[in-house]
């Protein structure tokens, strides 16, 4: 199954992530399709850029959104 997930960056106690599509299969930082976007939430408030249409169109397709990829998502007024 595809998902779209996130991808842990960033040194230790400073995390910075990028919003990938990827296979479930895969581990959390490894091979990925495709990157939409990022989420920093070191700065106040959070920073997330997403690219919008790529992601509704994952959706379209059958990608499946993590929980905490929905609620970015919608936060950023996507969903």
């Amino acid at each position: 199954m595809v998902k779209l997930r996130l991808r842990r960056m960033g040194a230790k106690k400073a995390p910075f992530y990028r919003i990938v599509v990827a296979d479930s299969r895969y581990p959390r930082d490894g091979r990925f399709i495709e990157e939409i976007g990022t989420y920093d939430p070191l700065k106040n408030p959070a920073e997330i850029h997403v690219n919008g249409e790529r992601a509704l169109e994952w959706i379209r397709t059958g990608a499946q959104p993590t929980d905490t990829v929905k609620f970015l998502l919608k936060k950023a007024g996507v969903l």
